[in-house]
């Protein structure tokens, strides 16, 4: 954690995982567990503090908080006291940049006009809302309610309280019960009511990993067709509302930052998702099962609740398991984070901001021009003078194209989910 004060970029993204829930959706890949009491509450804020304190004695003073992302388990499962408690907690140990990104997850079933003006008076200034599916009978099948306010009326409300306020609609598709019709159907609305980004996540079917992902095998999920048609349809829906396509998933308005970051190439991303170079940091997470990402490597705590608050009681690190970087890997991180954010990349430019030779380049990541030639021949990528630009089509399939620099990369049966 020490060498990260000398690591890029200097600016700090800190997550915050609250893992409980008040019931557990179906569908549900994250580390969350059920919502019991508020003793076990009060313990794990207790505890996260507690690390925040921790690890803040470590980090050089002179480094500013970039953004704090929230995320679960549902945070706002929890009465919002806790939060504002971490909050204080966090801004008596670090400094801010100006206008930094605080952004909190929520689920809209139980997020009320309060809850929105307490979350706001601790700096709260994005929202992200899990919808997942406009339609009652989906949600019913996966055991999600819907929200408890009309979508409308949350967004006005929201920005009724300050515009500058940045508001996601998160939804899955590849769910029991869903239709390419239907789903079609509730981007439409979605895209009606004009959040600032629309979220469109492919459902992620680890039943291996995840047991209670079994029961919608038995409900039937879409075929895989039918997945796909979803994902299309609904990037064409956007994309003729206004929205603009960020990486795979992500729509934003135009005068949102992602946009003018993706115009100017400088489109990022981390553990906490797609960024601006301005808002980026490297990566301090607390909490159970909390992941962060340095310029060096990883480490992720444990994930056990119980676990995770004895050690930090006892004074001592909760992380699990870690993993360093060599400076090869760090270079093709470097690399395939360029490509897959922004589209485009210059591989000799890249290789003299890494000091390093554009042959130093090919041979640390495994790459050559035959290995895109696939792509160069159906149109999805053009390369000229070290210039690899990937069209509109080849963004479908970037990931295929990163793969490509990617030499530790290996297919691998039952560890990850599909990409559709």
């Amino acid at each position: 954690m020490k060498m990260s004060n000398k690591g890029n970029p200097r600016h700090i993204a800190i997550y915050v995982h609250i893992p409980f829930c008040k019931k557990i959706c179906f569908y549900c890949g994250c580390n969350s567990c059920l919502l019991q009491s508020t003793e076990i509450v009060t313990e794990y804020i207790d505890a996260v503090k507690k690390e925040i304190s921790m690890v803040s004695g470590i980090i050089e003073k002179d480094r500013k908080i970039s953004m704090i992302h929230f995320g679960g388990g549902t945070p706002n499962a929890i009465p919002v006291a806790f939060i504002r408690e971490i909050m204080e907690c966090i801004s008596a140990a670090f400094s801010f940049i100006d206008e930094p990104e605080i952004a909190i997850e929520c689920h809209p079933a139980y997020l009320d006009f309060k809850d929105i003006d307490s979350l706001i008076s601790a700096q709260f200034n994005r929202f992200s809302l899990g919808i997942q599916d406009f339609n009652p009978d989906v949600l019913l099948g996966v055991n999600r309610e819907p929200s408890a306010i009309p979508l409308n009326m949350l967004l006005e409300y929201l920005k009724s309280q300050n515009q500058q306020i940045s508001v996601n609609f998160d939804f899955i598709y590849g769910l029991p019960g869903q239709t390419v019709e239907g789903f079609s159907d509730t981007i439409k609305q979605a895209a009606a009511i004009r959040p600032d980004r629309i979220v469109t996540f492919s459902y992620a079917h680890v039943p291996w990993l995840k047991k209670h992902q079994q029961i919608l095998e038995k409900k039937g999920l879409p075929r895989v067709e039918d997945k796909m048609d979803m994902f299309l349809i609904s990037r064409e829906i956007l994309k003729d509302a206004g929205y603009i396509p960020i990486g795979l998933d992500h729509y934003v308005l135009p005068d949102d930052e992602l946009n003018s970051a993706l115009m100017d190439k400088t489109l990022h991303r981390n553990f906490q998702g797609y960024c601006s170079r301005r808002t980026t940091g490297q990566v301090y997470a607390f909490g159970a099962s909390a992941i962060s990402q340095t310029e060096y490597g990883y480490s992720q705590n444990t994930k056990e609740v119980a676990s995770y608050i004895s050690l930090i009681k006892e004074g001592r690190p909760a992380v699990e398991k870690g993993f360093m970087l060599s400076r090869n890997q760090i270079i093709i991180r470097d690399l395939i984070t360029i490509l897959m954010c922004n589209n485009h990349i210059n591989l000799n430019d890249f290789a003299d901001q890494h000091n390093i030779s554009t042959d130093d380049l090919k041979e640390i990541s495994g790459y050559s021009e035959r290995m895109l030639s696939g792509f160069i021949s159906d149109g999805m990528v053009t390369l000229k003078s070290g210039n690899l630009m990937v069209t509109d089509l080849g963004s479908l399939f970037i990931r295929n194209i990163a793969a490509c620099f990617d030499p530790e990369y290996r297919p691998q049966v039952n560890q990850y989910s599909q990409p559709v």
